[in-house]
């Protein structure tokens, strides 16, 4: 966890620019496959390059998704959106200008929910919302590849749809960021809007960044932060910038609005150039594409795909499983891994508890330990609940039950399936028990001896030969019952 007691003289203030890219098959406006990794330049056609008498076609499942993403973050959806052009000149954007949306953009206001560090990781930390300015839709650009001695463009990412999320100056640690950062992407995911892998560029964070004196309501002067790649990343380089920003004004200097580039290694912000403003852009609305009207209906249909946020199903299985923070923590962030619990947990609710453990303790160690995911697991929900009621009703005992979770993962066997295959139903029959514990009893006179004189764990020295001469089969309770019993009566 970043530090954010940096200074009790000034305080910081942070917003972000998010760029999301939408999990589309087409691109914004033509019908050029989307995709990463494909040889550079493959994905392109006359609109892509911006080719003369090139006209762009609108893509509806991208204004679908990003209507989904105002609705998870309850935005105000405009009865009708435009498109602008935003001009600059770079070798990224072809065209000389992006399609984006200025000053009527499809979503406004609206807020996400975080949580903040608590005092352990065991512990859950106080939630607040962090409010949003405005989320937009725009087309991606290319993307620049540096070499020792000149830079190749690679325009296939160019033109792919993209979110633009854009806070209010609203945050003011490094760690609220995070926060954010992984709400947002938590979020998206369970959605099915982006898979935000910031390693293939799919979500994208600039920063802005001033502080002011603690008490001071006017901002200070502002300073975005670019060449953020992960999410850990946004915060170490907030958190750079913000000690910067504080040294140079107890040094006496004035900060500069510029934009800085974060060197992930070094762990240190450059200069890059001064800050454009909106006017450098000269946006103008877009001749070839018509303004959008965002009926009822729409958002009705919309409205039905909103998922459960991470936070409100959190809180469900609080109260409806009785799960501790320590296991919600685990499943609520992957949403594939929470409805598999649920799956596992459907009809069982009274062993919610027993079920999370298996999942979150067994079933992840396994996975991570093959390199595997959920989705290769050959066990299935029903299978945990199935071990859990074997175990709980005495079929098998805890020791038997790791290794009859082990042979379900190799094979994907029921774990009934595995109890009748490998003979593992636990003993208890009283005469064979008794038996067991008769002699374990005659070859330890001195733990007789102890547990007569009040050792109560002297006990334990009798079930280890019990259950080896049992082969593990034995039912512990039992065996503990009829000790005492035997004990008792000598």
């Amino acid at each position: 966890m970043v530090s954010n007691n940096i200074s009790g003289e000034y305080e910081a203030v942070i917003g972000l620019e998010v760029h999301v890219q939408i999990r589309t098959r087409s691109k914004m406006f033509t019908r050029v496959p989307t995709g990463f990794g494909e040889p550079p330049n493959t994905l392109v056609d006359p609109v892509v390059l911006g080719l003369p008498g090139a006209l762009p076609v609108m893509n509806k499942a991208a204004l679908d998704a990003i209507i989904l993403t105002g609705l998870m973050f309850e935005c105000d959806i405009a009865p009708v959106c435009k498109w602008d052009r935003k001009n600059y000149f770079y070798p990224d954007s072809p065209k000389n200008y992006q399609i984006s949306q200025y000053d009527m953009p499809i979503c406004a206001n609206g807020r996400v929910e975080i949580e903040l560090p608590g005092p352990s990781r065991n512990v859950m930390g106080p939630h607040r919302h962090v409010r949003l300015t405005r989320i937009h839709l725009e087309e991606d650009v290319g993307k620049l590849n540096h070499f020792a001695n000149d830079s190749l463009v690679d325009l296939n990412r160019a033109g792919t749809p993209l979110v633009e999320i854009v806070t209010e100056p609203d945050m003011h640690t490094a760690d609220e960021v995070f926060a954010f950062l992984t709400a947002l992407r938590q979020a998206m995911v369970a959605a099915g809007i982006s898979d935000c892998d910031m390693e293939k560029g799919q979500m994208r964070c600039d920063a802005n960044i001033s502080v002011r004196p603690v008490g001071q309501q006017t901002l200070g002067t502002k300073v975005e932060l670019k060449n953020l790649n992960s999410i850990s990343g946004v915060r170490n380089g907030v958190d750079y910038e913000i000690r910067r920003q504080i040294a140079a004004l107890q040094r006496g200097e004035t900060i500069v609005q510029e934009t800085r580039r974060f060197d992930m290694e070094a762990l240190i912000s450059t200069p890059m150039r001064t800050k454009e403003e909106a006017h450098d852009y000269r946006y103008f609305p877009d001749p070839d594409l018509m303004p959008v009207r965002v009926d009822q209906a729409w958002l009705d249909r919309l409205r039905a795909r909103v998922p459960e946020l991470a936070f409100d199903k959190q809180r469900r299985f609080f109260e409806q499983y009785k799960l501790p923070y320590t296991i919600t923590s685990v499943l609520v962030p992957d949403r594939a891994l929470s409805d598999w619990f649920e799956a596992a947990v459907d009809g069982h609710v009274e062993r919610a508890q027993a079920i999370a453990n298996w999942i979150v303790n067994d079933l992840l160690r396994e996975l991570a330990a093959t390199g595997q995911t959920l989705a290769d697991c050959r066990i299935q929900p029903s299978h945990i609940a199935g071990l859990v009621e074997a175990q709980e009703s005495g079929v098998i005992s805890s020791k038997i039950a790791r290794e009859v979770f082990a042979e379900m993962f190799q094979t994907g066997e029921s774990a009934a399936e595995v109890i009748e295959r490998k003979g593992l139903r636990q003993t208890s029959d009283t005469a064979e028990l008794e038996k067991w514990c008769a002699e374990a009893i005659a070859g330890k006179p001195q733990s007789v001896a102890d547990f007569k004189a009040g050792n109560e764990k002297a006990i334990n020295a009798f079930k280890g030969p019990v259950m080896k001469a049992s082969r593990g089969k034995a039912n512990p309770k039992l065996v503990d019952e009829i000790l005492r019993r035997m004990l008792a009566e000598m």
